[in-house]
């Protein structure tokens, strides 16, 4: 008996029968194969939606996005520079590489003057150019066998970000990802694809930003690859502003070679239903990564971290630190999980999620877990959800500040600590005017909420 099959799924087959048609020329017959398989994957293992027995997905239902019909573009909607200025960053000094409902905009994007052995390119593009490179390191971190969401994005996979850094070799200014879902299309579905490697003894900054333009529903499924080489060192920035109606799943994978580091700062600023999943394989001897994020939510958003930290070999070391600011009825997860591999002794990790509720209906999951297979360790989680201090308020409020001005501050103080964790001085300045836009936003949507209680 063939089972019939859900219409929401079976749209996905639709677009890859369609896409497999239009690009099968294209495609290097490596990478059709992979697609199909994952494609396949999808198939087999559909979308997260059971409650009961599925601890990773326990407190994020997905159901909205499997139950949706979500479309592929056809082709990209017609921007202007203008249209895109609010979300561009650097003042057109920084590379930057722009998306558009799923395609590359070659007249939006800004990747003049690149330094000899570094590549910075659109995905598409480099297949042609890139397919060694592309082949060793394209879908082979970011596994799909287990994963819907990434199974649907290398199923799906077309336009990208490649960013590549010969050994030995140093960026001087951070490479811009834009990703822009223009609302242009109701339902839309995108499948933004970043793949950055990095040579030894090499430095590269990495900002990736997915972004809402005029609103409404989409769906985003992001999926990100990170190959640190030995010695090098690699600041990767996530910075998440969809409209309150997106829908965003984003993936990324990183590892590490021996003595590299990686610094991650993820910052969720938008979206309806958000699930980041960030999964960091410390593979080589000496190596560290820091894990930093902050998430601010109003209204009914669901926002939530799940990051990884895989320590396979000996003296590696591993910091995160999360805060949520959480109004309204919002609601945030946060699952840390820390494995220490057989035999990868003086391990030393800890990891940090703090959440201040600015509503009695805003809620925070917190859950820490730890799989420590080595004896010889240093291994620490902290947790806490509280209210702004009255008395502290109460201080500000008698030095003659307004309590708008009072509350603002304290909420800054308390994620401030993140956002100065950004090691580069411009971006660490657009990200702190972001959140602060981003923040009076919900304190004035708590001040009507209250006006109306």
């Amino acid at each position: 008996m063939i089972r019939p099959q859900a219409p929401e799924k079976s749209a996905y087959h639709s677009a890859f029968d369609a896409m497999e048609r239009n690009g099968q020329s294209k495609t290097p017959p490596w990478l059709r194969d992979i697609k199909r398989q994952a494609m396949d994957r999808f198939s087999e293992l559909g979308f997260p939606v059971a409650r009961r027995d599925n601890e990773e997905w326990k407190y994020t239902d997905v159901a909205p996005i499997a139950h949706t019909q979500f479309n592929i573009p056809t082709s990209t909607p017609s921007l202007t520079s203008s249209e895109i200025e609010a979300f561009t960053l650097g003042e057109g000094r920084w590379r930057t590489l722009v998306f558009v409902d799923g395609f590359y905009s070659k007249k939006l994007s800004s990747v003049v003057n690149v330094p000899s052995g570094v590549i910075v390119s659109d995905l598409a593009e480099a297949l042609g150019t890139q397919n060694d490179l592309l082949r060793e390191h394209l879908t082979r971190h970011a596994g799909y066998e287990h994963q819907a969401f990434t199974s649907i994005n290398t199923a799906l996979v077309n336009h990208g970000a490649l960013v590549y850094v010969h050994e030995n070799l140093s960026l001087p200014h951070p490479i811009h990802c834009l990703f822009i879902n223009s609302g242009r299309q109701p339902d839309s579905l995108s499948n933004p694809r970043v793949l950055v490697v990095t040579g030894k003894d090499s430095k590269a900054m990495v900002i990736e930003s997915h972004v809402g333009l005029y609103g409404g529903r989409y769906f985003s499924n992001a999926v990100s690859e990170v190959v640190v080489g030995a010695g090098s060192s690699v600041q990767h920035y996530r910075l998440q502003r969809h409209s309150l109606g997106a829908y965003h799943v984003g993936t990324t994978q990183v590892e590490l070679g021996e003595n590299a580091s990686f610094h991650s700062v993820t910052l969720d600023l938008g979206g309806a239903l958000v699930r980041n999943n960030l999964n960091v394989v410390i593979a080589s001897e000496g190596s560290s990564c820091t894990l930093n994020g902050v998430y601010i939510a109003s209204g009914t958003q669901h926002i939530d971290n799940q990051v990884i930290i895989d320590h396979a070999k000996p003296h590696t070391t591993s910091r995160e630190l999360y805060k949520g600011v959480l109004g309204g009825k919002s609601r945030a997860v946060f699952h840390g999980s820390i494995i220490v591999r057989p035999g990868a002794q003086k391990v030393d990790a800890r990891q940090e999620d703090k959440n201040l509720l600015l509503s009695p209906q805003a809620e925070a999951f917190t859950k820490p877990a730890f799989w420590i297979y080595a004896d010889d360790v240093k291994c620490g989680h902290g947790a806490a959800s509280g209210q702004l201090d009255k008395d502290a308020l109460f201080y500000l409020q008698s030095r003659g500040l307004s309590q708008d001005v009072a509350r603002h501050l304290l909420i800054q103080g308390f994620i401030g600590e993140v956002i100065d964790s950004i090691a580069h001085d411009e971006f660490k300045k657009s990200a702190s005017e972001m959140v602060t836009e981003r923040l009076m936003v919900e304190l004035m949507e708590s001040k009507v909420t209250e006006l109306r209680q």
